[in-house]
């Protein structure tokens, strides 16, 4: 009988929860035990740490969730012996030491860190501002030092760390295109055309950068558009005549399939550089075409003017937005382009092999996870 493999996932958020964890690798927990991985799963936060995490004040409360968190991290540390692989998303502490990932490299076990942010700048929540001093983001770079293996989200990330590690390798993050598929009787059912955005509470200002243009074509259009924004956050833009919606996991793809035309403004910054575009590909594999900011990875996923537009500025905001609103005929060949995209290029069943095939070198190679 052949023996299984086991990886210990070491994570901030539970399963399901965090956007970042479902692309990058949650997707693929089924083709990793279908491979032969036994997956264990050890989290940070409950469903009811984190709405205390992420809320103003309430130190105490947050006091009590770090002092959970080393305990759990100390006793992954005590069993990280029995598993061959551990598998570290962005760090293993929400604190700025690298002790546990220190010993989590002498535990035998060989260590993959997988992120796909900026994460070594300083970005902290809005709840979580005025203990920001408890983070030291500049620790990234110590992690990617002792990490047998790094895998990253796209090359700007990858060239970032290069100092630091020679064994880094890119995936970018991925669609489940057999989960993220088009709807489009959601949208015939529409009398008007629908605009949307999804994001988090956030990235909302990059959203509002967009809002003159966005404020331009409802006032000129307003007969034939309207706006849906799904958002971890209530809120609402009388300008544009909008209310958000709540993001619900189970009704996800029903809501993004109601969208007509996908947005994506970007500021270019280091931040916005390092991201891997996985709003566009939400988008584009639902047949949805985008406009988006050309920054980063954004520059490979769309083609402009074959699956979506480019736009830098207001004025090109709006003209690309007036050319999808009065082409039906233009949005449908865009959307078809894209879904073709991302299974090519970008999807899960793209991917999958190239994550066993890391995993397995790891295991194999005793000196270091080797693989070209």
């Amino acid at each position: 009988m052949t023996k299984s493999k086991k990886i210990l996932f070491i994570v901030p958020h539970r399963v399901g929860r965090s956007p970042g964890q479902r692309f990058r690798f949650e997707q693929y927990f089924d083709k990793l035990e279908a491979a032969g991985y036994e997956i264990t799963v050890s989290n940070l936060l409950s469903e009811n740490d984190d709405v205390t995490f992420y809320s103003r004040s309430r130190y105490f409360q947050k006091g009590i969730i770090v002092l959970k968190s080393i305990w759990k991290r100390y006793a992954d540390l005590l069993r990280a012996g029995n598993f061959d692989i551990i598998f570290v998303y962005r760090e293993a502490i929400m604190l700025g030491s690298v002790w546990f990932e220190e010993n989590l490299a002498k535990s035998g076990a060989r260590l993959i860190m997988d992120f796909d942010d900026a994460i070594w700048l300083k970005d902290v929540s809005e709840g979580n501002k005025n203990i920001a001093f408890l983070k030291k983001p500049e620790k990234t770079f110590r992690i990617v030092e002792l990490a047998d293996l790094v895998i990253v989200g796209n090359k700007f990330i990858a060239d970032r760390c290069s100092m630091y590690n020679n064994n880094i390798k890119c995936i970018p993050t991925t669609i489940d295109t057999d989960y993220h598929r088009p709807y489009h009787d959601g949208r015939a059912d529409q009398a008007k055309i629908c605009i949307g955005w999804t994001g988090t509470e956030t990235t909302l200002k990059h959203f509002e950068t967009a809002l003159p243009s966005l404020e331009r074509i409802y006032e000129k259009y307003s007969d034939k558009i309207h706006f849906k924004l799904i958002c971890d956050k209530a809120i609402e833009y009388p300008s544009i005549g909008l209310r958000s919606e709540r993001w619900n996991k189970e009704t996800e793809i029903q809501d993004l399939n109601e969208m007509d035309i996908g947005l994506m403004p970007l500021p270019d910054d280091e931040w916005s550089r390092a991201k891997c575009g996985f709003k566009a590909l939400q988008y584009l594999s639902l047949e949805i075409p985008a406009i988006v900011s050309p920054v980063g990875v954004n520059t490979k996923i769309i083609d402009d003017g074959i699956n979506g537009f480019f736009a830098k500025t207001s004025q090109e905001w709006f003209e690309k937005l007036e050319l999808l609103i009065l082409s039906h005929e233009l949005r449908v060949r865009m959307g078809k382009a894209g879904r073709e995209k991302v299974k090519v290029e970008f999807s899960k069943n793209r991917w999958f092999k190239r994550y066993i095939e890391l995993f397995d070198s790891c295991i194999s190679t005793p000196e270091s996870c080797l693989v070209g």
